[in-house]
């Protein structure tokens, strides 16, 4: 694939981020539906979930591919605490759990006020050890996903774990279905992407919020949309850009909310995560395939 056709180049400050050598590399296919990728730097490896096939698996650099876990209750979202150990958004089992380093699994949250969650889905940690986490519909909709079954919660909601406690609160309510979630890189506002308009006629948007003492968000405002698809997933990069799953790949968002450019994928990327050595390498997760692509920035994520 040619540099014109790889990349779209809306703005200039885009050329700065992309290696024009770089090449889309297809890592693995044969999922259902892959999302949630996280990198294990220690590990060397990534770890991704097959959704409708129930399973977790495990790719190396040296091409390898391999199942990490089966079944696994409909797994969708992950990412790793400041301890380096794996959180996951299970449909299945409409739960948040962490998975300790013997292997144990620990339920973090299942409920709210007395009723079951919906499906979570993303989450993320912040460095005070709080969990966020967003809760749609999506793995109660249908088996295929997950187990059918009517929503308990009268609303789509983004929640927060406090690390100290493991107090549940609801920290925004007013998503249509709230989706992928990243903190910018100094952790002072979180971005959250509704997914709604997958079921209805609304905007494909991320919103940002300002974090208020590290325990609530504020000023909530219009950042960005997505222009082909909707936006699941997304990481920021060392300097604060963010880096999109939509329907044609991946878009790039400046600070600023300005569309530098395009990341052409040829199915529809659900979610993303910066990994390698040098945090430099971008791995897609895009229907039934994984991809990679080298850039000239890094991820900001941690550990």
């Amino acid at each position: 694939m040619s540099e014109d056709a790889l990349y779209e180049i809306r703005d200039d400050r885009f050329r700065s981020l992309i290696a024009g050598s770089a090449r889309l590399e297809e890592l693995y296919s044969g999922c259902r539906w892959a999302e949630g990728p996280v990198w294990f730097s220690d590990l060397d490896c990534l770890i991704w979930s097959d959704i409708p096939n129930e399973r977790m698996m495990r790719w190396v650099p040296d091409g390898s591919v391999s199942v990490f876990r089966s079944p696994s209750n409909y797994v969708n979202g992950n990412t790793r605490d400041r301890q380096g150990r794996l959180v996951s958004c299970e449909h299945g089992g409409r739960r948040v759990t962490r998975t300790e380093f013997d292997g144990r699994i620990t339920v973090l949250a299942d409920s709210y006020k007395g009723k079951r969650l919906n499906s979570p889905n993303d989450v993320v940690v912040r460095s005070d050890g709080s969990i966020w986490f967003t809760d749609p519909s999506y793995g109660i909709m249908s088996d295929y996903e997950g187990h059918k079954a009517e929503p308990e919660q009268e609303t789509r909601n983004v929640y927060r774990i406090d690390a100290a406690t493991g107090e549940i609160e609801a920290v925004a309510t007013d998503f249509i279905q709230p989706n992928g979630l990243a903190f910018s890189p100094d952790e002072k506002q979180l971005y959250i992407a509704d997914s709604g308009s997958a079921n209805h006629e609304v905007p494909s948007h991320i919103r940002v919020f300002d974090v208020v003492d590290g325990r609530t968000l504020k000023n909530s405002r219009y950042f960005c949309s997505i222009d082909n698809g909707n936006p699941d997933g997304f990481r920021f990069d060392v300097d604060g850009n963010l880096w999109s799953s939509a329907a044609d790949g991946v878009h790039c968002f400046a600070p600023d909310g300005t569309l530098l450019g395009k990341i052409r994928v040829p199915q529809t990327v659900s979610n993303i995560v910066f990994g390698g050595p040098k945090k430099n390498r971008l791995f897609m997760t895009a229907t039934q395939s994984v991809y990679s692509i080298y850039t000239t920035t890094n991820g900001a994520q941690y550990p």
